[in-house]
């Protein structure tokens, strides 16, 4: 094989775990790392915020082999995924499960590093994130799914840090399950038009009109549980500076969604990581600001 060959090959596989676009893999980690940093009260310790973000970036990138798996059949007739390389055939299936079970063992391997509650629910994560990709088929609202899916780092991190699941994790995970299904409904904003041709389901068409509302009724829920988790567990006023931002995004992104105009939903996904980014920024420093006065 060629130097262009494989540059050609290596860019394909680049592109299959989305290495090329971090933008999931941020989604996945602000949260994570928001029940790491309020699990351990602010005082993580090197070796678990390491493991917990290698770990996620691993199973973002084994959720995207996988899902372009499933999805073979239907990416080369949706506009936006036509050029994934499974659809384009720069990828033989077979390789696309073989680097998803590479990917998923080795976030497994570090997962094994923690305790035993933790590598326990690791399993089960794992078994819901592979049951995913298949849920566009047969649930109206897959959305709900993936919310379930990518919170779960939340309750990981508890049982590693704390060994236990305080009700401070379900509010966290209730939270970010709001978050997701708000900016995953976005993303599906972005493909209605080709998801009702080849008959599959998202909440962007269970929702009809009523998409843009539940969009921001979502991310209120999400405020309005951090900021009761936030009150409840005394955090300092630099969490609710960052709540305050994130809100100011979501009302950013509803300018941006209510024409419900394909390229402006994606931009509005795209800017979805920094909502998460903020409430993160307010509570590393809610716990740092006592630290350093």
């Amino acid at each position: 094989m060629d130097y262009a060959s494989a540059a050609k090959r290596i860019n394909a596989y680049e592109r299959l775990i989305r290495l090329d676009k971090p933008v999931g893999a941020l989604l996945l980690l602000w949260p994570t790392l928001w029940a790491v940093w309020i699990a351990s009260y602010g005082r993580p310790s090197l070796d678990l915020f390491l493991i917990f973000l290698t770990g996620t970036f691993l199973m973002r990138s084994a959720g995207c082999a996988l899902n372009d798996w499933v999805d073979r059949e239907f990416d080369g007739r949706v506009a936006r995924t036509q050029e994934r390389p499974l659809a384009t055939g720069e990828i033989a299936p077979r390789e696309a499960l073989i680097i998803a079970a590479v990917l998923a063992a080795a976030a497994f391997l570090l997962v094994l590093f923690l305790n035993r509650f933790a590598i326990l629910l690791s399993v089960a994560a794992l078994a819901i994130a592979c049951a995913y990709p298949f849920a566009k088929r047969f649930v109206p609202l897959p959305q709900l799914g993936l919310g379930i899916a990518f919170s779960f780092g939340i309750p990981i991190a508890f049982a590693a840090i704390r060994n236990g699941l305080p009700w401070e994790c379900w509010a966290l995970f209730a939270a970010n399950a709001c978050y997701a299904f708000a900016y995953d409904t976005v993303y599906a904003m972005v493909d209605r038009d080709d998801d009702i041709k080849i008959g599959i389901h998202s909440s962007a068409i269970a929702l009809g009109r009523y998409d843009v509302a539940a969009v921001m009724g979502s991310y209120a829920g999400m405020i309005a549980i951090l900021a009761a988790l936030g009150i409840a567990i005394s955090l300092a006023w630099p969490y609710y500076a960052g709540l305050t931002v994130a809100a100011g995004l979501m009302l950013h992104q509803h300018a941006l969604i209510r024409g419900r105009l394909r390229e402006d939903c994606f931009r509005a996904f795209r800017h979805s990581n920094w909502i998460g980014f903020s409430v993160f920024g307010g509570v590393a420093l809610a716990y740092l600001l006592p630290v350093m006065l």
